[in-house]
């Protein structure tokens, strides 16, 4: 193949997915239980959350290597490949873009590293995105501009079931997260410009699940078109069901791409009960 697609573990794709796309991954690291090991390969998501629920400390994260990645790029270049595109996670949230580029030196053909300002699912969206318009004879450049297309209009919302990762792992202050756990206020997030910011509360689970429906119908509404959404969850699949069932009874047309797990890089942050979606507009 002309052009390789390579791609992070954060994009939440799986095994058969990947190869059916001709896309590989690198994945990034979990440090958990005394042990440092590759998201998805490695530790999953169930692993993190058993874990800590038996008393295991917090784990914590880190990103692959320049030398990981010019190992794929070198074994791309080996299997035939004249040109590389690097699709990865948004550089606001892991130093795996940095070690992409830097690895771009070694390499012996021309290399583009995109930032895509998201992760998960919304990630995933780009890489597959990329698959296609590169089996459709599109060049790296206009790969790119399909790429643009997304994130002009992809929205991530989402709500923990507790603050208790997101306190532990530094994401917010002792006192919100005590006021959080008194008032059973849920924090609803969001993704901007690549960075986790917050986009609203609710007092208590339904309020939250209708903050959350209501923000989605509103971000479809100020851009038309057709919504590819993928509904998201942490060990919580049927929090992700009931949204996806709420989020049908409003009446909105939108083009399902299924439910995803979070990998256990992203579940180290926001712990287990998180749920929302991960949509553009097409």
């Amino acid at each position: 193949m002309k052009l390789a697609i390579i791609t992070d573990s954060t994009c939440d794709l799986n095994a058969e997915e990947l190869k059916r796309l001709e896309v590989t991954r690198v994945p990034l690291y979990v440090h958990f239980g005394g042990k440092t090991r590759k998201d998805w390969i490695e530790i999953g998501p169930k692993d993190i959350v058993e874990g800590v629920k038996a008393g295991a400390a917090m784990p914590s994260t880190s990103q692959p290597s320049p030398e990981d990645f010019a190992q794929v790029y070198k074994a791309a270049v080996s299997a035939g490949a004249k040109e590389i595109l690097c699709v990865v996670i948004s550089s606001e949230l892991s130093g795996t873009y940095q070690s992409a580029v830097m690895a771009k030196e070694g390499a012996t053909v021309p290399v583009t590293v995109y930032d895509s300002r998201a992760a998960g699912p919304g990630l995933g969206q780009m890489v597959t995105k990329a698959a296609q318009l590169r089996a459709q004879g599109a060049s790296v450049e206009e790969i790119i501009k399909g790429l643009e297309r997304i994130r002009v209009t992809h929205a991530l919302r989402f709500t923990p079931a507790s603050l208790e990762f997101l306190k532990k792992n530094g994401r917010i202050g002792g006192a919100q997260a005590l006021l959080g756990t008194l008032l059973n206020v849920k924090p609803i997030l969001k993704l901007v410009d690549g960075k986790v910011q917050p986009a609203g509360k609710a007092r208590g689970a339904k309020k939250a699940l209708k903050e959350l429906i209501d923000q989605v119908v509103a971000h479809c509404q100020a851009h038309p078109g057709t919504p590819v959404i993928d509904f998201v969850h942490v060990q919580d699949l049927p929090a992700a069901e009931q949204l996806r069932q709420e989020l049908k009874s409003t009446g909105l047309k939108f083009k399902d791409n299924g439910t995803r797990e979070i990998g256990a890089v992203i579940a180290s942050h926001v712990g287990p009960g998180t749920y929302g979606v991960y949509l553009y507009v097409e």
